[in-house]
């Protein structure tokens, strides 16, 4: 894959017409990943591994013409704040560090079913009670635009 789609209709597209399959998608998201963030900051927690046990879930599916939509394959990525079963949740705080929570949060139950890929944690503003996305315990997240500027918060990571 020479570069990522712009926009995830395009990547739906893509999938849907074979044209790249669940993991070759995750694979070249995880990889835009290791180049951009250590200067952007998104990530908390990145998860690698389930990404891709997802995408190998998603392909078998789709190989057998099992479709769950179009999101089916899709890598996202959810603000920190968001339970994760299995993948710590820290809400942008030290005092959470250590928490893995046992069960999904509603939205991510859905994003799930309809075939969606977790790549990871976004950072946050601590206890999302803020605009700057200035985190004392993760750092700051940069504006991809502009490193010296912030792209805003709480939900700085997503930005």
């Amino acid at each position: 894959m020479t570069s990522l789609p712009d926009t995830l209709t395009q990547a739906a597209a893509l999938l849907a017409n074979g044209e790249i399959s669940p993991v070759e998608l995750v694979q070249a998201f995880l990889e835009r990943i290791q180049q951009i963030d250590p200067r952007l900051n998104s990530f908390i927690t990145l998860a690698p591994e389930l990404a891709l046990q997802q995408a190998h879930q998603a392909e078998m599916e789709m190989r057998a013409g099992k479709s769950r939509g179009p999101l089916h394959g899709i890598p996202i990525a959810l603000k920190d704040l968001f339970e994760t079963a299995g993948v710590r949740t820290t809400a942008g705080s030290s005092f959470f560090v250590a928490f893995t929570p046992q069960a999904d949060a509603a939205a991510l139950e859905k994003l799930r079913a309809a075939g969606a890929v977790l790549l990871g944690k976004l950072n946050m503003h601590e206890i999302a009670l803020g605009v700057t996305n200035e985190n004392p315990h993760f750092g700051v997240t940069c504006n991809p635009w502009d490193l010296r500027c912030i792209p805003g918060g709480s939900s700085g990571g997503s930005g």
